[in-house]
């Protein structure tokens, strides 16, 4: 999900601030980024794929090449101070920062929605010094609207958690998602079951490549996240410890501020004030163009959003707007945006309204052997707290104590400021 703003809900910066904020840390990595690094290596040549829709870790779709590297070219090198700096930037610490990074952009093979043979980019970020061999983190990113925003991309907040855990001294693989970065067609947003998939093909890709850059994977993972990436987090940890672990092992669960339960809590905080207008506004029509493309919510714009917003939403959702672009083209509250019955529906949803919100929900509900802490603020108005709370309830009737970690009175991304750097503290003591 995005970040509380006053006049553009951008989780890639965060509030009016987070968006000056941006624009430094930007100009921050166009003087110390050596983006001019020539050497990319070239996986074999992407074949042809078969027209068969093999389902997700299925045996089939293995053997069409899942998680197959295909390219890697080097986008960035910041020293030391180059990292402190550009984390500063975003008002963060660098008390965890021990060495400079040096950041590459895979292509790789993966599945679309349909179970489809594609590709997607991501971003894999080395420590410049430390160990040879290294353990992963797992980072994935939150809400995203334009795919240069993803981390193989951007050059601000895209890079964050990447920067911020690869200087601490483990690799990152952090995937763009499916139609972010370089990555064909359209982003299908909060489809839990491809960001998952995407995540999973992202991890055998960063392995395969770490080796060709000599730095090899030990095969432990750390899997964080903030807001969308949180939930995805918890998703992709499941995974990782039901069968589909490719020979990683999953040491810890980290996320931060996650919708974990959008029928529960986050849908209903929409309509009761815990989530901000500009936010909230933001992500309904995000999710209804989004999930629309992958479930019959409505068979025409107008069925869902008052003219004249009917006759333009669906083109600003295309991945080249950015959302200071989109938020200009909308109404200021979700009332505005829905017809009558739609705006009835959204808070009492279903048939496939309500199956495309719950097949986002139950990344809580399994029994993780790694531990996990759930990183949230009380003053979040974009991922309500009651989010984490939920997610800590749904482990505990498994039998498992996930604290949640209160940040305070802060902002959503004031819960990424606080509790990005606590991760890496908490990582550093599991990895001893």
């Amino acid at each position: 999900m995005t970040t509380k703003t006053q006049n553009t809900p951008r989780e890639t910066t965060g509030s009016t601030a987070a968006h000056r904020t941006s624009r430094g840390i930007r100009a921050t990595a166009a003087a110390c980024a050596a983006v001019a690094l020539a050497a990319t290596l070239t996986a074999p040549a992407f074949a042809e794929a078969p027209t068969a829709a093999p389902s997700a870790g299925s045996a089939t779709a293995r053997h069409h090449g899942r998680g197959d590297l295909l390219k890697v070219e080097a986008v960035a090198e910041l020293g030391r101070a180059d990292v402190a700096a550009f984390l500063a930037q975003a008002e963060i610490g660098d008390d965890t920062v021990r060495h400079g990074v040096r950041a590459y952009r895979l292509t790789y093979r993966t599945l679309d929605t349909a179970g489809r043979p594609t590709t997607a980019t991501g971003l894999l970020t080395l420590p410049a010094g430390g160990e040879r061999r290294l353990d992963l983190v797992a980072d994935t990113h939150g809400t995203m609207v334009h795919r240069d925003y993803a981390p193989s991309v951007a050059t601000d907040f895209g890079r964050l958690a990447s920067y911020l855990h690869a200087s601490a001294g483990r690799a990152v693989a952090a995937p763009d998602y499916l139609g972010l970065g370089k990555g064909p067609g359209t982003h299908p947003y909060m489809d839990t079951r491809s960001s998952v998939s995407a995540s999973l093909d992202m991890l055998s890709a960063a392995r395969t490549a770490a080796r060709q850059l000599h730095r090899p994977l030990t095969g432990d993972v750390y899997a964080t996240g903030f807001s969308q990436g949180g939930q995805v987090a918890m998703a992709l940890g499941r995974e990782l410890s039901t069968g589909h672990s490719r020979g990683f092992r999953l040491r810890a669960l980290a996320p931060v501020a996650g919708p974990y339960d959008l029928a529960g809590e986050e849908v209903p905080a929409l309509f009761d004030g815990r989530v901000n207008d500009t936010s909230g506004i933001f992500y309904v029509s995000y999710f209804l163009v989004a999930q629309n493309r992958l479930h019959p919510l409505y068979a025409d714009p107008s069925e869902a959003f008052r003219a004249p917003y009917d006759q333009r939403i669906e083109a600003l959702f295309d991945g080249e707007h950015h959302e200071e672009d989109i938020v200009t083209q909308l109404p200021k509250t979700v009332k505005e945006l829905l017809t009558p019955a739609f705006y009835e529906r959204m808070q009492h949803p279903d048939g496939a309204l309500l199956t495309a919100i719950k097949a986002q929900d139950g990344s809580c509900d399994w029994k993780p052997k790694a531990p996990v802490r759930l990183y949230a603020s009380a003053g979040d108005t974009d991922v309500p707290i009651g989010n984490a709370t939920s997610c800590a309830a749904d482990l505990a009737a498994q039998g498992v104590k996930a604290p949640v970690l209160d940040q305070g009175a802060v902002d959503h991304f004031g819960s990424f400021k606080k509790g990005g750097p606590q991760s890496v503290r908490w990582f550093d003591r599991l990895a001893r």
